[in-house]
Order: structure tokens, then sequence, then C-alpha cells
């Protein structure tokens, strides 16, 4: 084969795999149907338990759809089905994925998952909004941080005083 030949083939292989791209969803669908299969029929259960439906039920029920969907997907798409975009939706495919953006979030949320011992959940939090809110474009300085503040605030009341799931408060544990 010569370069050419090569090039062509490789070239080949990617129209291929961008025109069945769905297939990457079909594969993540398997891997979760079977974790969740997996982690299902493996579960702890109290001999003692009575009845036909069990702690086992439900994620067997869930892990099983997955895989169903996982292969009834990607039948459709081997057979040439296509997902087709909405109505309202303005994506231009042909540009290239924005890494920056992508990139500033997952770091966001690295910290996020960080500081939110050392720090508690409202500062965390805080930053967490105000991060995200600057990767995806918010550059005004002033307003955002406040907004990202009172967030942060009113999630850590709803969850920790109303619905009474306890948040870290780190050092704002005795003001708050």
């Amino acid at each position: 084969m010569t370069a050419t030949d090569l090039r062509e083939d490789r070239e080949t292989r990617r129209s291929w795999l961008r025109e069945h791209s769905e297939l990457g969803v079909c594969v993540l669908l398997l891997a979760l149907g079977a974790l969740v299969l997996t982690d299902a029929l493996t579960m702890d259960v109290d001999i003692a338990q009575r009845g036909p439906v069990g702690p086992r039920t439900v994620p067997v029920v869930v892990g099983a759809g997955l895989l169903v969907v996982a292969v009834l997907l990607a039948v459709d798409v081997l057979r040439g089905g296509r997902g087709e975009a909405e109505g309202g939706e303005d994506v231009d495919l042909s540009e290239p994925a924005d890494w920056r953006t992508v990139l500033l979030l997952a770091g966001v949320f690295l910290a996020t998952a960080v500081l939110i011992e050392p720090l508690g959940f409202p500062i965390a939090g805080a930053l967490l909004f105000w991060g995200a809110a600057y990767a995806l474009g918010s550059r005004n300085v002033h307003r955002d941080p406040l907004i990202a503040a009172a967030l942060s605030l009113a999630t850590f009341v709803v969850f920790n005083n109303l619905l009474g799931v306890p948040l870290p408060g780190g050092p704002l544990m005795g003001v708050l």
C-alpha cells in the first residue's frame, strides 16, 4: 500500500466513525448497564427478606433496560438511522469544539470537589457558581460574585436547614 492509499483508508474510517458517532452513546449505555447489573447482583441482601420484590429488583430492571436500549440503538445506527437535530438547535457542527470552556468547567468542578471540605459548601459553592459563569462567558466582575454568593447561600440554607441534608459549613459554620 502506498502512502496515498493509507491516507484514503484513514479518511474513510474517520468518515465512517463520524457518520456513526451515536455508537459512542451505545458503548456508554452498555457499560453503564453492565455496571448497574454487576453492582445489583453482587449486593448483599438480608436472607430473612420475604416477598418477590427486594432491593435488587429496581437496579436489575434498570440495568437490563440500559442493555436493551444500547443494543436497539446500535442496531438502528448500523442500519442507517440518525438522530435529528432539534428545530431550535442553532449549533454549527462544522465548527470545532470549544475545549477551553470544557477544560475551565472541568477545572471548576474539580476545584469544588477538593475545596468543599476545608472551605465548606457556601464558599466552595460560590466559587463553583462564579467559575461556571466565567467559563461560560460572563465577565461582569461586580455582579457575578454577588449572584454566586447568593445562590450558594440559598442552596446551603435549602438543603441544610429545610431539607435536612447536611452540607459542610466550613469556617462559616458558626455564622450560618
